[in-house]
């Protein structure tokens, strides 16, 4: 399973929100490119990049960051947050993105979210399915849409997507545990369509959830808040990499 920690951007800094508030914002760091280098050094590959500013604003604003991180290190990043446009993804993807995830225009404009997947591939789109009580959230979560979580990503999964980043926004920033039922039940209803690549996020709280995650059949996990609170340390995420691979 890929360990993948997060770097929520607001205003060009290190954040995290709690259930995608933004009044809950909390910095922890004024500088991502040195959070970044800091999950290279541990042996992290991976990197889950999200422009709060852009999910607000609905077009990408912190492109400048992802170029940055891209650029000066090794790490494939995932890249989410206010990808509304075609420009907006040339951007994203001349910015250094490995992937780039799409969230509100899947529900709001499927038309051009195919064309992206077509476009580019499923190697390159991942769908961002999260979810308030098993409905879809869209526009930085602050809406909720009336599309119910597993047919939206069965819809998809059909039309060609591979990977689904999973967010329970209910869990998100809790420190609570992740949706561990919601996870299974996904990857059980989506079994028929071909293998789904699920990834995980929100709640992450402790080490010990990973071999859980890993168990049920997640592809990878984003964890964010646990790493900051010093919950669940680099270290350890460092030897379970290296026992994986």
């Amino acid at each position: 399973m890929r360990i993948i920690p997060a770097i929520d951007i607001i205003e060009g800094k290190c954040v995290r929100l709690s259930k995608g508030d933004y009044n809950t914002k909390k910095v922890y760091n004024e500088n991502p490119l040195e959070v970044a280098k800091k999950f290279e050094a541990h042996g992290i590959a991976y990197l889950h990049l999200v422009d709060l500013d852009g999910a607000k604003s609905k077009h990408i604003v912190n492109h400048k960051i992802l170029e940055e991180i891209a650029s000066k290190t090794s790490l494939k990043v995932d890249f989410g947050g206010g990808l509304k446009s075609d420009k907006d993804l040339e951007i994203a993807f001349e910015c250094g993105a490995n992937q780039i995830t799409g969230g509100s225009i899947a529900v709001k404009d499927p038309e051009t979210f195919q064309i992206w997947l077509q476009k580019f591939g499923s190697e390159k789109i991942i769908l961002g399915a999260d979810a308030n009580n098993e409905k879809v959230a869209i526009s930085g979560w602050q809406e909720e849409s009336k599309k119910e979580l597993i047919p939206f990503i069965q819809e998809y999964q059909q039309n060609g997507v591979k990977y689904v980043i999973c967010t329970d926004i209910s869990k998100d920033g809790m420190l609570e545990g992740p949706s561990f039922d919601l996870y299974k039940k996904i990857l059980k209803e989506t079994s028929e369509k071909g293998k789904l690549s699920l990834i995980a996020s929100g709640g992450i709280s402790e080490f010990d959830e990973l071999p859980q995650l890993e168990e049920i059949g997640c592809e990878g996990t984003i964890i964010g808040k646990a790493i900051y609170e010093g919950r669940i340390s680099l270290k350890q995420l460092e030897s379970y990499i290296l026992k994986s691979s």
